[in-house]
């Protein structure tokens, strides 16, 4: 059964400095930066503006422009051509000139351009990650241009792209800072920074949406704008029509390169929560539940489910000892709420899971088999491997149409052969998806070939005989399927999907 693959024109998620470079990490324990906070909410009765220079003169000299610079060794063309003479040749190289300083890497600076703003009187600035990952050298250009400072980076946290520096300066002008849980769509917002090194430059928009994931940090909650932002805006200030600032500039959707329509800011809170602990911990320490978590539930999940909607958090597997497996937490069960406050859907949770100290009691609300269950943990640390590993849920496209629901699908039992070639832990137990026909209803569900199938209809599937009995006795109009796919970068990850189970006409 196949999975038809919608042609979507794919647009590109642009980081905004002018290169992206690599990771750093400076261990630190600092006393708390002495920040500015007003959490009051925005006076949205106030009458139309006819100029925002006040609000400009007001933060411009908090914001600053960053230069990172990195050592990038380049091979050279004889290492990359190898000994073979006819191949040197062909490329302008004399096979007969054996100088070894042919052989020596180059070596060239390549320059990052970011903006950033100060938040504290003694030089704490807040940025992107990406603007100083990798960087021999950090500088800091105050907004008139006149000073310029070299800065230490505090440290970094590549899961949501935040990076402190301090600059040993004091009685600097910092930019107040606002609670971004009380911006509304529709609020006007002003972007700040240094685009493409023209100098300090200043657009205007609004909230376009609050709290989105595009799925290119671990943990997202990004503020989408369409306030103008370009390479080099990385880093810089969002701030709100009071001047306070709710954003930290990361990242465009672009088909072009260019900017069009649709930018996206890290919360004022969400970076505000990892500087703190950057700077008096020198790391940021998470919660961690031990759960994995459906990457979307469809509406015939739900149903599935006996679920009232989609709202909430769908748990595929619970790690054996986790905190989740000692509070009761089971695979099915679906997160509505944590420490009384709505759960919305996977990204949320997790979010919600990694701002929680660890040891700290959570409260859990379940709905299982229809009905809802309150459940208390006690947080774990997130393991240090978790917080480094990329590896993506894997999205699928979700879509069912008509067929039979297994008709299509080829399975085979698992085996030390098997399980070598498709990277299959030993914990997984089920039927190895040998193929899948593209015309099927399975793959349109989002199974795949190198899939592993769990489970059919709740029922544990210990062999290929087994799953053809469970898909001949399933009835209904769809089957729910419980599946092991692998991932990118070798890791694997179980989700449900369901499939239709009427025969196409």
């Amino acid at each position: 059964m196949k999975m038809t693959l919608s042609f979507v024109v794919r647009t590109v998620l642009v980081l905004l400095a002018i290169p992206s470079l690599t990771v750093i990490s400076h261990a630190a324990t600092n006393p708390p930066a002495r920040l500015k906070v007003d959490d009051t909410p925005l006076n949205r009765e106030v009458k139309a503006r006819t100029s925002f220079s006040p609000i400009i003169k007001k933060i411009g000299p908090s914001v600053v422009n960053i230069y990172s610079t990195m050592t990038v060794k380049q091979r050279s063309m004889r290492d990359l051509l190898g000994d073979d003479p006819s191949l040197r040749r062909f490329f302008g190289e004399d096979p007969s000139d054996q100088r070894q300083d042919q052989r020596k890497p180059r070596s060239f600076k390549a320059q990052s351009l970011g903006s950033g703003a100060i938040v504290s009187p003694d030089g704490y600035i807040l940025t992107a990650n990406h603007v100083v990952e990798g960087a021999d050298r950090v500088k800091v250009a105050l907004g008139s241009g006149e000073r310029e400072f070299e800065a230490k980076v505090i440290g970094t946290d590549s899961p949501t792209d935040i990076a402190v520096l301090k600059i040993d300066a004091n009685d600097l002008p910092s930019i107040i800072i606002a609670d971004s849980d009380k911006l509304e769509v529709g609020d006007t917002v002003l972007a700040v920074g240094n685009p493409f090194e023209l100098g300090r430059t200043v657009t205007a928009g609004i909230v376009s949406a609050t709290s989105r994931g595009v799925g290119i940090n671990a943990y997202e909650d990004f503020i989408q704008t369409d306030a103008a932002i370009n390479m080099g805006n990385s880093g810089g200030p969002l701030v709100d029509a009071q001047g306070r600032l709710i954003g930290v500039n990361t990242m465009i959707f672009s088909r072009s390169g260019g900017f069009s329509g649709i930018g996206f800011a890290v919360p004022s809170n969400l970076a505000r929560y990892v500087m703190d602990r950057l700077i008096t911990e020198g790391k940021v320490t998470r919660g961690y539940l031990g759960v994995r978590l459906q990457p979307d539930v469809t509406p015939d999940l739900a149903k599935q489910f006996n679920l009232p909607d989609i709202s909430g958090a769908l748990v595929t597997t619970v790690e054996p000892g986790s905190p989740g497996a000692k509070a009761g937490l089971k695979e099915g069960d679906f997160v509505i709420e944590f420490n009384s406050k709505k759960v919305t859907d996977m990204r949320q949770l997790r979010l919600m899971v990694s701002e929680t100290n660890p040891g700290s009691k959570a409260n859990l609300k379940v709905i299982r088999d229809g009905k809802e269950k309150n459940l208390s943990a006690t947080l774990g640390q997130m393991p240090d491997e978790l917080l480094a590993d990329g590896t993506r849920p894997r999205q699928g496209n979700r879509n069912q149409n008509e067929n039979d629901a297994l008709d299509g699908v080829e399975v085979t039992d698992l085996d030390a052969q098997t399980r070598k070639q498709f990277n299959i832990p030993g914990s997984v137990h089920g039927v190895l998806v040998s193929s899948v026909d593209e015309s099927s209803n399975s793959a349109e569900a989002g199974l795949h070939s190198g899939d592993v199938i769990v489970e059919i209809n709740r029922q544990p599937v210990g062999n290929a005989n087994e799953a053809i009995t469970l898909s001949e006795k399933a009835k209904g109009d769809r089957i729910l399927l419980r599946v092991w796919s692998p991932g990118q970068r070798g890791g694997g990850g179980p989700h449900y999907l369901t499939v239709d189970n009427t025969k196409r006409k």
